[in-house]
């Protein structure tokens, strides 16, 4: 298994927040990102979890809840990389794949597109 600090893995979701366009970063709305080190054990080689409302299901009931999560996982990241730079690709894919799940983009679409 590749070698990363829980530090630097972190330094890698920030850059790759730092990419996603500012009109889109502007849009996101009541949403959190958070690192982990690993997924519940249900499901061990979860890259990435969504948890909330889509900005898409959200009416007037929308108010006063606590904020959309967004979970990215290290360890099964790591395990599934083989260099770092795999690490910062495939760490840029989960974080705009579970970002598009805040705007109500489902996962068909998103393989559609790459971000699978």
């Amino acid at each position: 298994m590749l070698e990363m600090t829980r530090e630097e893995f972190e330094e890698l979701v920030a850059e790759a927040l730092d990419r996603i366009p500012p009109e889109l970063t502007r849009l996101m709305d009541n949403v959190a990102v958070f690192v982990e080190d690993e997924p519940a054990a249900d499901d061990p080689e979860l890259l990435g979890l969504y948890e909330g409302t889509p900005l898409t299901d959200r009416g007037e009931w929308y108010a006063g809840v606590l904020p959309d999560r967004i979970t990215i996982y290290r360890g099964p990241t790591l395990r599934m990389c083989e260099s770092r730079e795999d690490v910062v690709a495939e760490t840029e894919i989960t974080v705009v794949h579970e970002i598009a799940h805040h705007f109500g983009i489902d996962d068909e679409r998103l393989h559609a597109l790459g971000y699978g």
